[in-house]
C-alpha cells in the first residue's frame, strides 16, 4: 500500500515516558514521583498558607477529575483548566489569583514533566528517511501543546513534521473523528492516502479506522487483540519495522 502521509501518536509511539525520571517527593510519610513538589514551591509565593500535603491532595484530585471528564465523552481538559480545578479545590478563586501564578505553574509542570520524556535514538533515522517520501504529522492526546512541541524541538525532530496537532488545541481527544479529520485537512490528504501509527488499539487504531485511514499498531508486548476489535492493517513491535512497510528496507 502506498501512502502520501504518515501520522504518529506521540507518547509510547514516538517517545516514551520514564516515571523514574520524575522528581522524588516525600509527602505524608510516603515517597512518590511527581512534579507536585516543584509545583508547590512555585505556587507558595501566591498562596503561602497552602501546605504541601493539602496541595498534593488537591493536585491529585484535579487529575482524577480531568480523567473523569475525558472518559465521559473524550472532551479534552487542557492543562490551564485542570490547574483551575486545583486552585478551586484549594478554596481559592482562579479569577482573582494573580495571572503570574497560573503561568508559573504551567511553566514548572512543562519543565519537570519533559525531563521524564525519552526519545529513542533509533527513531531518528527512520523519521528522517520518511520525511523525504511522505508528509508527516504528530497527532497526540495531551493537555498542553507547548510541552509536546517542546520535547520534539529539544530532540531536534520538530521540523520533520508538517503538522503537530495536540488534543488541547482541538478540544477533543482520539478516538473522536474530529482530531483525525483536522489533521488530514491540514496535511491536504484524504484518509485513504494516510497511515496512522499508534500504541493504543482502542484509541489510535480504532479512531483511524473510523475515518478510513490505514493503521499500524505498535504492540511491543505482543498483547492479544481484544475480542470484537477490527485488526489493524499492520502490527509492529518497534517503530523501525515501519521501514519495510513504507519502502525503506533497513528502516533508515
Amino acid at each position: 500500500m502506498s501512502y502520501r502521509a504518515v501520522l504518529f501518536d506521540l507518547f509510547d509511539t514516538l517517545v516514551t515516558f520514564d516515571r523514574n525520571r520524575l522528581p522524588e517527593l516525600t509527602v505524608n510519610g510516603r515517597v512518590i514521583r511527581s512534579t507536585a513538589g516543584h509545583l508547590h514551591e512555585t505556587f507558595r509565593p501566591f498562596a503561602p498558607d497552602v501546605e504541601l500535603g493539602r496541595f498534593v491532595d488537591a493536585l491529585m484530585w484535579s487529575w482524577q477529575e480531568a480523567e473523569r471528564i475525558r472518559n465521559e465523552d473524550y472532551r479534552e481538559v487542557g492543562a490551564p483548566e485542570r490547574l483551575g480545578f486545583l486552585v478551586a479545590r484549594l478554596g481559592l478563586d482562579p479569577d482573582t489569583l494573580e495571572p503570574a501564578a497560573m503561568k508559573a505553574l504551567l511553566a514548572t509542570h512543562k519543565r519537570e514533566l519533559s525531563k521524564a520524556v525519552v526519545f529513542p535514538a533509533h527513531h531518528g533515522p527512520l523519521l528522517r528517511a520518511l520525511k523525504g517520501r511522505h508528509r508527516l504529522a504528530v497527532v497526540s492526546n495531551f493537555d498542553y501543546t507547548p510541552t509536546a512541541r517542546g520535547v520534539l524541538e529539544r530532540e531536534g525532530i520538530a521540523d520533520l513534521f508538517d503538522i503537530i496537532l495536540v488534543s488541547d488545541e482541538v478540544g477533543w481527544r482520539k478516538p473522536k473523528p474530529v482530531i483525525f479529520e483536522m489533521a488530514l485537512h491540514r496535511l491536504d490528504v484524504v484518509a485513504g492516502d494516510a497511515l496512522f501509527v499508534g500504541d493504543r488499539i482502542d484509541i489510535d487504531v480504532a479512531g483511524a479506522q473510523g475515518v478510513g485511514m490505514g493503521s499500524a499498531w505498535v504492540n511491543p508486548e505482543r498483547t492479544a487483540l481484544p475480542p470484537d476489535v477490527r485488526p489493524p492493517d499492520y502490527e509492529i513491535r518497534d517503530l523501525v519495522e515501519l521501514g519495510p512497510i513504507l519502502g525503506i528496507p533497513d528502516g533508515r
